[in-house]
């Protein structure tokens, strides 16, 4: 049944964004889905009006352009008002930073936080006015420990956590809600878009399920929890973090994001939504693997 009320989900195409807009779905909330690709977006838009009796609205932004946050409010606001606002879009680059390019850096920064910053500020004012309503932020298992190979991306991931925490605190009279996700790794298209496709943490290691990361995030985020770090990698992360010095934790990220030696291994997402993503984007950019242009899509 229709519940109507509306979800807005940014970066919703692929991985655990694409996995999010199926669970509102299925729970009868209609979407306003946010991506760069038309042609990605419009075939979403269509599985998920097949998973429930649902209105799809589809927005197609570059949330790496400073404006984007305020055109994205206000069509969103034109369509209905907007119960729940999913901060998923974000990005990494990787490789040493002195080494990296410092505008694709400052993008990442623009994404990953201004943006982030950006739509929360919009969407919660009305929350706030109206006295309900729930934000699930991305952060990441990287939030609570310095990555080498992926420094600015961990960086902002911090923020994102730390920002999210506060508001926790100012809103506990409230009924507003807003929920930080700290994901370990995913079976998603993340690491193509990042150049960390050749990394051991990629081609070696055990990656989580969009799907059910995405699951649990969900269930946190409809009982208002203040974080939630789904799976058995993302809390032994967690303890990691909070009982070593940062040098250590730091030390084992890079051992996770150093090349891989190994020849054969992961090369694409098995993520269906994920994989097609990353086919959008070759076909795009005329050959394999493509120029990794900003895509909007989350670890």
């Amino acid at each position: 049944m229709n519940t109507g009320k509306f979800a807005l989900v940014t970066g919703a195409t692929s991985g655990i964004g694409y996995e999010l807009a199926k669970l509102f779905a299925k729970d009868g909330i209609n979407l306003i889905i946010v991506a760069r690709s038309g042609q990605n977006l419009a075939q979403t838009a269509n599985e998920l009006r097949q998973a429930g009796n649902i209105q799809v609205e589809t927005i197609v932004a570059d949330l790496f352009d400073p404006t984007a946050a305020e055109a994205i409010y206000r069509k969103a606001v034109s369509i209905g008002p907007v119960e729940y606002l999913v901060n998923n879009a974000g990005q990494g680059e990787w490789g040493r930073f002195h080494k990296t390019d410092l505008s694709r850096s400052l993008d990442i920064i623009r994404l990953n936080i201004d943006s982030m910053v950006s739509l929360t500020h919009y969407f919660l004012k009305d929350m706030v006015a109206a006295n309900s309503g729930r934000i699930l932020q991305l952060a990441s298992s990287y939030s609570k420990t310095p990555a080498p190979y992926m420094a600015v991306y961990a960086a902002t991931k911090a923020f994102v956590l730390s920002f999210s925490e506060a508001l926790v605190n100012e809103l506990e009279e409230s009924a507003v809600t807003v929920t930080a996700l700290l994901p370990w790794a995913m079976d998603t298209d993340f690491f193509h878009k990042a150049k960390a496709e050749n990394t051991v943490i990629y081609k070696e290691g055990d990656l989580y399920d969009p799907a059910v990361v995405a699951k649990g995030g969900y269930d946190a985020f409809m009982n208002g929890d203040a974080t939630v770090q789904p799976g058995f990698m993302n809390k032994f992360q967690n303890v990691l973090g909070t009982i070593l010095p940062d040098s250590a934790t730091a030390g084992m990220a890079e051992k996770q994001n150093e090349s891989s030696m190994k020849e054969d291994g992961r090369t694409t997402p098995n993520h269906e939504a994920s994989a097609r993503e990353r086919s959008t984007i070759n076909a795009e950019a005329g050959g394999v693997n493509g120029d990794r242009k900003p895509e909007l899509q989350h670890h």
